[in-house]
């Protein structure tokens, strides 16, 4: 399933555990329809740089929920927030222990908004959702690639 993904030369190396310059983000796809650069902000945080485990945890998520998920709607997915640092992740008020900061959440809302339902209802009842938190027009969600999910769904959770 994941032979199709081609690691830069930084992440194949053992003593380079990180991308060591945005540009390495922009073309590295995650699946079809994601890159890590999306999850990573390189515009914003050039420092926001996953190790090979969280890349690992991103290409899961993306695999078994958010490309599913993307084709159950029938549009693209937008990505507010994925990977962060503990730098990014204090920047943007995230919560201590954040799933965002092993590359195992994503904030996500549809291209198309009236497709916010269906997406909800989507990663409501699959399998592998871990976390699900709304809010108005997008998403908190994340996955567990070493546990069993929580299915912890909490709706209106983003007031």
């Amino acid at each position: 399933m994941m032979n199709d993904v081609r690691l830069s030369p930084h992440l194949a190396s053992p003593s380079e555990a990180a991308l060591s310059h945005s540009s390495e983000l922009d073309g590295l796809r995650l699946s079809p329809h994601f890159t890590l650069a999306e999850f990573c902000n390189p515009g914003r945080y050039p420092a926001n740089v996953p190790t090979v485990q969280q890349v690992a945890n991103m290409i899961y998520g993306c695999r078994l929920l958010l490309e599913p998920a993307r084709e159950a709607i029938g549009c693209p997915i937008i990505i507010n927030s994925g990977f962060r640092n503990p730098r990014v992740n204090a920047l943007v008020g995230g919560v201590a222990g954040s799933q965002h900061l092993q590359g195992q959440a994503a904030d996500i809302r549809p291209r198309a908004p009236a497709r916010f339902q269906q997406l909800v209802a989507f990663l409501r009842h699959c399998e592998y959702t871990d976390q699900l938190l709304t809010g108005t027009g997008w998403l908190h969600i994340s996955w567990a690639p070493f546990r069993p999910p929580r299915h912890d769904v909490r709706l209106g959770y983003y007031k």
